[in-house]
């Protein structure tokens, strides 16, 4: 079982997740890289994703929904800022309609965050993945905090061992 630690940081309006993995760079990025492989992860257990475009070049985009035990979706979108595979992963991250259109920003009610995923090398073997989230705002930090995105992000994580080993 990976080794899983959130760190919430409300005067940087940050939320990190890292995690363990007895893996290279090159098969940990693959997690994010392959989007049959991102489906099997990204949302948590009762709320699996389903990625509908999936371009992750600088300029790229990926647009998803969840769905939940009900048959209820959530879309989300992410517009790629940097890619340095694979090392390096920088989007914004928000809710889609839907469509796949974004819903994010105060327009809408629904926040845009940064999210930056690292990928390093660990001394003692295999890699650390941390994913940080940045918020605009210590109120859209709440606001998805109050979402569950913590929990569902640990559980989504939680799923990453069993990908790994196959």
């Amino acid at each position: 079982m990976s080794d899983i630690s959130v760190q919430k940081d409300p005067s940087e309006l940050t939320m990190t997740v890292t995690a363990k993995y007895d893996v290279t760079a090159d098969r940990a990025w693959e997690l994010w890289n392959d989007p049959r492989q991102l489906e099997r992860w990204w949302g948590p257990p009762t709320y699996p994703a389903t990625v509908v475009d999936h371009d992750l070049t600088a300029g790229g985009a990926v647009s998803y929904f969840m769905t939940g035990p009900e048959g209820d979706k959530y879309h989300g979108w992410w517009r790629v800022i940097d890619v340095d595979a694979p090392r390096r992963l920088v989007v914004e991250d928000g809710f889609a309609d839907e469509f796949g259109q974004p819903q994010a920003g105060p327009q809408a009610g629904m926040p845009v965050t940064v999210l930056e995923v690292a990928i390093a090398d660990r001394t003692e073997g295999g890699v650390a993945m941390t994913m940080t989230s940045t918020f605009a705002s210590a109120e859209a930090m709440e606001q998805v905090l109050a979402m569950g995105m913590e929990e569902g992000l640990m559980a989504a994580m939680g799923q990453i061992d069993t990908i790994l080993i196959a």
